[in-house]
């Protein structure tokens, strides 16, 4: 605490000083949404006259320094009317400003030369998705999806046919920290990767950084999936509900004290598991659910204080019950089975905002993550009404993090952004634990508990990143990460250098290049690409290092008019201490022995990602296309030699497109392309009743497959059509919004897998397909 006092006393220090010496002022506040007041981050506040200035933070503060006298500021966020104060800048000014949403997007005027983010942000390959085109999206059974949407960007893929799991530029779905409000989220699937967790109308906006990471972000590999979550409207109560398909959802907000505490509830759930009931026989139900809710209240105490308290929880739940009764020897006897399957993430942040002075924010954030997945099952066998038999089982897996953290944004001087902080975790693995207990009235009774004992880690980290003007067009972003992973008597350590640059060629053109080196502790046994419930987080050990890559990019943004953009990036990224099953080794449900069952070795991805975006008018989208390839390497795998990822793909395709035709309607349209995954099949099949040493051989009667390579087929390319659209009619008290929307809608018969069979006693390769169109349906209502 004494260090922490004599630090804060050297910047205030350093305040005064600045001041005396340099004759100039500060204008310090919040930029808000005037009609709910939440807060907009990275709004644009900058002098008319000379173009000095800054972005508000993710907590919607900015702070801006300037020479004493009148100044022309300029308040400005991309589908928010502009606004100017002429300030008579005399001393240091709070001023807060609230910003109105525009009718049309085409309608927004920017004074001056307005900023365009893509251009003048020292950040590369960094994505900003708003949920409006989330939601105007076509959407899989009228579910709207963040993580789908993700997944039309370029240098992102999805694992398999609908699922919700990201593939960022050759990394696999364990490398990406997705952040909620700060909390990481450890499982981000519901229904085995269909759906994500996250609930679009608790959303507020949504950050992909695919490379170039700030210095605040580490722990992964390939990719930071930053969430935020809803404050609540601090103005009036609004509320909605949507019933589809397969769900139902709501969500309400409203101020609890107008302009100073606010709350947002959004919750949905699904209802397979209710229709299907009425067709069960008497003696059998069963079923499968899923749910989410999330819940957000913010306080302010004043001007300079401000309390935020969120949580969310979701769950996937199977259930069967079997109880069957029948005469014999002229008694009852009955038997019950009852076997619950359930998985899910309870998440929880409080954070609180503290402005020390009108250059220093600060924010202290104390969080709790959890995720669970559970067996539970039980047997009963009663005669004559008593008890002869009953077993249970249970089972039980999960990570739970608690972590402590305190961030710092500094503004110096109008060419310095500085950020810096600093986080502990105390991360419990439970690797999987499982209990039996049997009796029966003719036998002794079981009753034992086995499995891995949980693992108890300690991570602590810091960091310090400035967001630094050298000149008019050139600017920098130069940080240091730092890392400590302590974990049963071993420890690991990283020192982790990122930098971006940004030269501005003219007020259409900037040229960007980025490097960063990040390190992950943590690993994911895993069997499938679909995001199973029962895959295992492990920390390092001993044995099996942290994960490390090393990732640098070049690229362009080109904006030859208003609200359009051409980016084109360049990327090459080394992996090292990756993870791969050994020849026949599997995993399912325990960590026991895992050591031994995998090889570490390194991977290499490499590619172009080309973008074009336009963002305002009565048509918005984009398309992407990336030509990548990501190849793996093991010693005692594929013969040592490099073989392509399971999730590397030549070439990608994204179209997205949504068009206003008036207040009434809108049309969404998303196309996908994508060459087919990688898989192994054997090259050979040899009849044979004597079979040397083969790195790979297996034997099937007397024949055995030899397999050239691994991953040494292709499935067929994969690509559809989607296509969503929305009739709204204002009622006397809110909006109705019918959404019709079609999946697959050209009906293409996409490879989920392949597999061996045989036709005419000739064996032939089939393949599996998951789904055909499907149109779906969903009715809106908001007040």
């Amino acid at each position: 605490m004494k260090y922490y006092l004599i630090f804060l006393s050297l910047f205030i220090w350093g305040e005064v000083v600045l001041h005396a010496q340099k004759n100039q002022f500060t204008i310090s506040g919040y930029v808000s949404d005037v009609e709910t007041g939440e807060k907009l981050l990275n709004a644009n506040v900058y002098e008319a006259e000379n173009l000095t200035g800054t972005i508000s933070n993710t907590y919607g503060f900015y702070s801006l320094t300037l020479p004493k006298g009148k100044h022309t500021v300029v308040f400005s966020y991309v589908g928010y009317k502009t606004i100017q104060k002429e300030i008579d800048l005399q001393a240091d000014l709070t001023l807060n400003v609230d910003l109105a949403p525009n009718g049309k997007l085409e309608e927004v005027t920017v004074v001056g030369k307005a900023r365009e983010s893509k251009l003048t942000d020292t950040q590369m390959s960094t994505e900003v998705v708003s949920m409006e085109t989330v939601k105007n999206l076509p959407s899989f059974m009228g579910e709207a999806d963040v993580m789908k949407t993700l997944q039309l960007l370029p240098g992102v893929q999805s694992g398999s046919e609908s699922s919700s799991g990201l593939y960022v530029r050759g990394g696999g779905p364990d490398q990406n920290l997705i952040l909620l409000d700060g909390t990481p989220v450890y499982n981000a699937n519901h229904l085995f990767g269909f759906f994500s967790v996250f609930n679009a109308d608790a959303i507020k906006n949504v950050t992909l950084y695919k490379g170039g990471f700030p210095a605040r972000f580490g722990g992964r590999l390939s990719s930071v999936v930053d969430i935020k979550m809803k404050e609540g409207n601090e103005k009036e109560f609004h509320g909605g509900m949507q019933v589809g398909l397969i769900a139902s959802k709501f969500f309400v907000e409203g101020p609890i004290k107008e302009d100073k505490t606010a709350f947002h509830i959004s919750g949905r759930r699904t209802y397979i598991d209710l229709l299907a009931r009425p067709f069960m026989h008497n003696e059998e139900t069963g079923g499968y659910f899923f749910y989410d809710l999330n819940a957000k209240v913010n306080h302010k105490f004043s001007d300079k204080s401000r309390l935020y308290i969120s949580a969310y929880t979701g769950r996937d739940k199977a259930y069967s019950e079997y109880d069957e009764t029948d005469s014999w020897d002229g008694k009852n006897n009955t038997y019950k089975d009852k076997s619950k399957l359930y998985w899910g993430n309870l998440t929880t942040a409080l954070r609180w905002n503290y402005i020390f002075t009108n250059k220093l924010f600060s924010n202290t954030t104390v969080t709790y993550s959890q995720y669970q997945f559970r067996v539970n099952s039980t047997q009963e066998t009663l005669e004559h009404k008593q008890t002869t038999e009953d077993t249970y089982y249970n089972y039980k897996s999960g990570i739970n993090d608690v972590s402590y953290k305190i961030d710092f944004d500094w503004y110096p001087t109008p060419a310095h952004d500085v950020k810096f902080g600093a986080n502990y975790t105390y991360h419990t693995f439970k690797p999987g634990v499982e209990v039996l207990k049997a009796n029966n009235i003719e036998e002794q009774p079981v009753n034992t508990v086995f499995g891995d004992q949980d693992i108890y880690a300690h991570e602590v980290t810091g960091y310090i990143e400035d967001n630094m003007k050298i000149t008019s067009r050139l600017k920098a972003n130069v940080g240091l990460h730092v890392s400590g992973f302590n974990v049963e008597n071993t420890f690991y350590s990283s020192f982790e250098p990122r930098a971006s640059l940004r030269y501005l060629a003219t007020d259409k053109l900037t040229f960007k290049m980025a490097y960063a080196r990040m390190q992950q502790y943590i690993h994911l046994l895993s069997n499938s690409t679909i995001g199973l419930p029962t895959d295992l987080w492990v920390p390092v050990t001993k044995k099996i290092k942290p994960m490390v890559s090393h990732q640098m990019a070049l690229g362009t943004v080109y904006s030859p008019r208003k609200g359009y953009s051409i980016s084109l990036e360049g990327y090459y990224k080394e992996m090292d201490n990756l993870i791969e099953y050994k020849e026949g080794a599997s995993f399912f449900g325990s960590s026991q022995g895992w050591e031994e069952k995998v090889e570490m070795g390194e991977g290499r991805s490499y590619g172009a990602e080309l973008l074009l975006k336009k963002e305002t008018g009565k048509t918005t989208g984009w398309i992407g296309y990336t030509l990548s390839k990501t190849d793996r390497k093991f010693d005692n795998i594929n013969f040592g030699k490099y073989f392509p990822a399971r999730y590397d793909r030549r070439h990608d395709v994204s179209v997205a497109v949504t068009h206003k035709f008036s207040d009434k309607i809108d049309l969404g349209i998303s196309w996908v392309y994508g060459t087919g995954n990688a898989i192994t099949l054997p090259s050979n099949t040899i009849a044979t009743l004597e079979i040397n040493h083969s790195d790979y051989g297996s034997y099937e009667g007397n024949t055995v497959q030899y397999f050239d390579q691994r991953n040494n087929y292709r499935m067929p390319d994969y690509h559809r059509l989607d296509v969503g659209i929305n009739f709204h009619k204002v009622k006397k008290h809110g909006v109705r919004t019918w959404n019709i929307s079609v999946y697959n809608a050209y009906n293409r018969k996409n490879p989920f897998f392949l597999y061996v069979g045989e036709k005419d006693d000739v064996k032939v390769l089939k393949q599996v397909s998951l789904f055909p169109i499907l149109p779906s349906v969903s009715y809106t209502y908001k007040f």
